[in-house]
């Protein structure tokens, strides 16, 4: 009895250390969350000025911890967004690369890119305004 007691004390004693944890964790801050003031989702447009490349094209991205990421698939963007704002990114795709740089503020951004695909060279321009 004394030993039947004890594993039941026992097992209430990790259930409630469990459930414990699980609402400690839920009350700790995510960190997840945006740690820069630039994280969250951006709609960027890229526009050819120059070059035989497509003459615009528009992607969602994201930035976390001043990362930039994109989950669409067929071209990859790797970039990193300085504390001040300062971005530079690449891009590639089966049919070409290219390199970008600029500015980012809270809300919006722009900048300069080149590239190179199966036609040559390619320049430009792009914006993005911040969606979330």
């Amino acid at each position: 009895m004394i030993s039947h007691f004890f594993r039941a004390a026992t097992i209430s004693h990790f259930v409630r250390a469990g459930a414990f944890a699980v609402i400690c964790a839920a009350a700790a801050p995510d960190m997840a969350t945006a740690r820069t003031v630039y994280d969250g989702s951006w709609s960027v447009l890229i526009v050819t000025e120059r070059g035989g490349c497509d003459r615009a094209y528009r992607y969602g991205v994201q930035i976390r911890n001043g990362l930039v990421v994109y989950d669409g698939g067929m071209v990859n963007f790797s970039g990193r967004v300085a504390p001040n704002g300062a971005v530079r990114v690449s891009v590639s795709a089966a049919q070409g690369r290219a390199v970008g740089q600029g500015r980012l503020s809270r809300n919006v951004g722009q900048g300069r890119w080149s590239g190179q695909n199966s036609t040559g060279a390619c320049t430009g321009y792009w914006t993005a305004e911040r969606r979330g």
